[in-house]
């Protein structure tokens, strides 16, 4: 464990440790994560603290972790209407006549009107 951290790196282990006790921590496979030593570990890797990592790859974790955390809490903040179903995306799509509208998918067509 890692002895000194900042206050980005606590917060990203605290996050984390929520996600875990809450039980919506779950590993890159997509599987849950039920074992108390697995959430710390990842919670130090996500916050760059690891002591397991180097200290450029640790640095490169925090700042994608921070990045994620951004885009996550600025898709929260958004103001638009809830609840648009793809169909109503394809529509508007194709009222603007956005090329390619009729492979993409539902968080494809959203970005793409935004």
């Amino acid at each position: 464990m890692a002895t000194y951290q900042s206050k980005g790196q606590k917060e990203t282990v605290s996050r984390v440790m929520h996600e875990f006790k809450h039980g919506e921590l779950e590993t890159s496979r997509g599987r849950k994560v039920r074992n108390p030593k697995q959430a710390i570990a990842i919670g130090l890797r996500e916050a760059g603290a690891s002591k397991y990592e180097s200290k450029k790859k640790n640095r490169e974790n925090l700042k994608r972790t921070k990045a994620r955390e951004r885009r996550g809490a600025a898709e929260k903040d958004r103001k638009e209407p809830a609840g648009q179903t793809r169909a109503e995306l394809y529509a508007e799509a194709k009222r603007r006549d956005i090329p390619g509208r009729s492979r993409m998918s539902k968080r494809e067509l959203e970005r793409a009107l935004h």
